[in-house]
C-alpha cells in the first residue's frame, strides 16, 4: 500500500512529495517503489481547484522557476514569465514545478541514496534505472494527484519541458485543459542525439568519473561535464547571435597568444558556461537526462494516439511556438505537430516567433513570447474560474 507525505525543506527552500511504496512501473519495466520529487509552488490555489499550472523544466532546469534559487543564489530560470503580473500571473494562477525524476536538485535520481528515509550513504550512482520522458510525467501526475487536483489549467514547457508537456496530453489528456509547447518536437532529431552522445562521452571518458561511481570516489569528473557543458550551450544559441555577442573579438589583449589560452571572448564564455554548471549540476544526471531526451519519439504514434482518444478528449486547447533562429528544435519540426492537431480538428495555435538568439529564445526577453502566452492563458481562463 503506498504511503505519501509532504516535507519541507528550509535549506533548499522546496516542498518534498515522498512516494513510499507507490510502484512507479517505468518503461524500462523496472519498478521504483520509493521516490521523492522536489517541487515548489506559487501562487494559491483557488476554492474549485481549477487555476493550477505546471511547469515543466528543461534539461538542465530545476524546481526554481521563479523567486531566489538557493543552490546558486540567483533568480529562478523563468522569473521573467512567472509571479505578480507577470505572463503567467501568479495573482490568478496556482504555479507548480517539481525538479524531475533524475534530476539532482532533491528527486529522486542518481545522487540520491536509494532509502530517503535513512541517513545512509547508498546512493544510486549508475545503478539507478534507465528513465524516460513518459517516467517522469508519471512521477509528476502522482504528485498532482497528491496535492488533491483533478485536473490542471494548462501544462507548459520549453525544449525538454516541452516533451513533458506533449507527453501530459497523451498519457493524461482527461487531466489538462491547456498545453503549451515552446521549441520542442515529436522526437529527438539524430543530430540532437549526436550532440549529445558527443557530452556523455566527454563525461564517461573523464578519468574522474569511475564508471559512475565518482561520488563513493569522493571526485567529480569536472573537466568532463564542463565540456558537455559547453558544447551543448553552443547548440542553445544560433551563429547569428554568437556574432552579434562576441564576433572574433580577442579576449583581454591586442595581440594572439599562439597557443590555446582563451584567446577569443568566445572562448572565456564557453569556459565559464562550463565552470559553472559543474558547480550546480550533476553528472549523472545530465547523462540520464540527455538520454531521456534521446528516446523520445512520438513521430509514428501520435496521430495514432489522438484519434484513439478524440472522441473523448477533445475539449485540450494548445498553443506552439517555435523561434525563427532555433535550429535545435527548428520550426518544421513544430509544425509537423501543428498540422496533425490541425488535420484531427483540434483546437490550435501556432506562433513562430522572428529573434536571432536561438533555442534558448524562450528563456529570454522576447516580447512577443510574453503576450503570447499571457493572452493565450488568460483568454482561455473563465471569469467563473478566477
Amino acid at each position: 500500500m503506498s504511503n505519501i507525505g509532504f516535507k519541507k525543506n528550509k535549506k533548499l527552500d522546496c516542498s518534498f512529495a515522498e512516494f513510499k511504496n507507490a510502484d512507479l512501473k517505468l518503461v524500462s519495466g523496472l519498478i521504483l517503489k520509493d521516490f521523492k520529487l522536489a517541487f515548489k509552488t506559487f501562487g494559491s490555489l483557488n476554492q474549485n481547484k481549477t487555476n493550477a499550472i505546471l511547469i515543466c523544466h528543461a534539461l538542465t532546469g530545476d524546481q526554481y522557476v521563479s523567486g531566489q534559487n538557493p543552490i546558486t543564489d540567483r533568480d529562478g530560470w523563468w522569473s521573467r514569465m512567472v509571479g505578480p503580473d507577470k505572463p503567467i500571473d501568479t495573482n490568478k494562477f496556482f504555479v507548480i514545478c517539481s525538479n524531475v525524476l533524475g534530476g539532482c536538485a532533491g528527486s529522486t535520481g542518481p545522487k540520491e541514496n536509494k532509502d530517503y528515509d535513512k541517513n545512509q550513504d547508498e546512493i544510486y550512482g549508475r545503478d539507478f534505472p534507465s528513465i524516460t520522458i513518459k517516467d517522469m510525467v508519471n512521477a509528476q501526475a502522482k504528485l498532482i494527484d497528491a496535492l488533491g487536483i483533478d485536473q490542471l489549467f494548462s501544462v507548459v514547457g520549453g525544449s525538454m519541458g516541452a516533451m513533458q508537456a506533449l507527453q501530459w496530453s497523451i498519457d493524461f489528456p482527461n487531466k489538462i485543459q491547456t498545453i503549451i509547447h515552446i521549441a520542442g518536437a515529436l522526437k529527438h532529431s539524430a543530430q540532437n542525439i549526436a550532440f549529445h552522445e558527443v557530452g556523455r562521452q566527454a563525461i564517461m571518458n573523464d578519468p574522474n568519473w569511475h564508471k559512475g561511481n565518482y561520488l563513493e570516489k569522493k571526485s567529480i569528473p569536472e573537466r568532463g561535464l564542463s565540456v558537455a557543458r559547453m558544447i551543448a550551450h553552443i547548440t542553445y544559441l544560433s551563429e547569428d547571435a554568437m556574432h552579434r555577442k562576441f564576433g572574433r573579438k580577442l579576449q583581454s589583449r591586442d595581440i594572439i597568444s599562439f597557443g590555446f589560452d582563451a584567446d577569443f571572448q568566445i572562448e572565456s564564455y564557453l569556459r565559464y558556461q562550463g565552470r559553472s554548471f559543474v558547480e550546480r549540476f550533476d553528472a549523472n544526471s545530465y547523462l540520464y537526462l540527455t538520454r531521456a531526451m534521446d528516446y523520445f519519439d512520438h513521430s509514428e504514434t501520435y496521430r495514432k494516439t489522438l484519434e484513439f482518444i478524440n472522441n473523448e478528449n477533445n475539449h485540450i486547447k494548445y498553443l506552439v511556438i517555435s523561434f525563427t533562429s532555433d535550429w535545435l528544435f527548428p520550426t518544421r519540426e513544430n509544425k509537423e505537430i501543428v498540422k496533425i492537431l490541425n488535420n484531427l480538428s483540434k483546437n490550435v495555435s501556432f506562433l513562430e516567433i522572428e529573434t536571432d538568439k536561438g533555442h534558448d529564445s524562450f528563456l529570454l526577453d522576447e516580447p512577443d513570447l510574453d503576450f503570447a502566452m499571457k493572452g493565450f492563458l488568460e483568454s482561455n481562463f473563465g471569469k467563473e474560474d478566477e
